[in-house]
């Protein structure tokens, strides 16, 4: 499956019962928003989505696709919404802070805002970093090299909390991904999933 195709089922635990109009920043190919809708939790399927290619794909499963640059788009002709997603998206911005502060403007008084953020705390960072002097930028990951924010879980929180958002609830993912039997091992144990933990994942309402 391409990078712009992945139905991201880790949010389920995070999702509301229903929530008719949904938008996702950063919708890819729409895969994720049409399952939303195949499920039924969601009757209207809006993404904003950067990459041409992907946008086409979008289109054939979406009720509407903004192709653009989502720091430049005009969010409140959209309406309001009842769930918004911003999964993996953040870290790419230059400014993410404004983004959901203009994304909160756009949420239903029960909305709900679901955002997932790579970890720059695992230690596939941290450790070439320590030891060794090393940040190598790779084509996907939590070095992506289009990335131009970083985030650790706490600054994660409080990018949400200064944009007016109160966190309801969250989660870590990832332990398990990792190659390494030993580390597999030890992402099992609370206190070492800040070091394990791939990407944290909020639901949050407007405060």
């Amino acid at each position: 499956m391409d990078y712009y195709g992945f139905v991201r089922q880790e949010i389920i635990p995070l999702l509301p019962e229903h929530a008719p109009r949904a938008l996702e920043v950063g919708c890819g190919n729409g895969a994720t928003l049409a399952w939303l809708k195949a499920s039924g939790l969601c009757r209207e399927a809006v993404g904003v989505e950067y990459s041409q290619s992907a946008s086409q794909i979008a289109r054939e499963h979406l009720d509407l696709v903004i192709e653009g640059n989502a720091e430049h788009i005009d969010f409140g002709s959209l309406g309001q919404f009842d769930l918004i997603l911003c999964l993996d998206v953040l870290e790419h911005l230059q400014d993410p802070w404004l983004m959901l502060r203009r994304l909160r403007e756009r949420l239903s008084e029960r909305g709900v805002l679901i955002v997932s953020l790579p970890n720059v705390r695992h230690h596939s960072v941290l450790l070439p970093l320590l030891l060794g002097g090393r940040w190598h930028y790779t084509d996907a990951g939590i070095l992506d090299r289009t990335h131009l924010r970083f985030f650790t879980r706490d600054t994660a929180r409080d990018l949400l909390e200064t944009s007016g958002f109160a966190i309801a609830d969250s989660c870590s993912v990832g332990q398990n991904w990792s190659p390494s039997r030993w580390w597999r091992w030890l992402g099992k144990w609370r206190a070492a999933e800040p070091f394990c933990a791939v990407q944290y994942l909020f639901a949050a309402r407007a405060s």
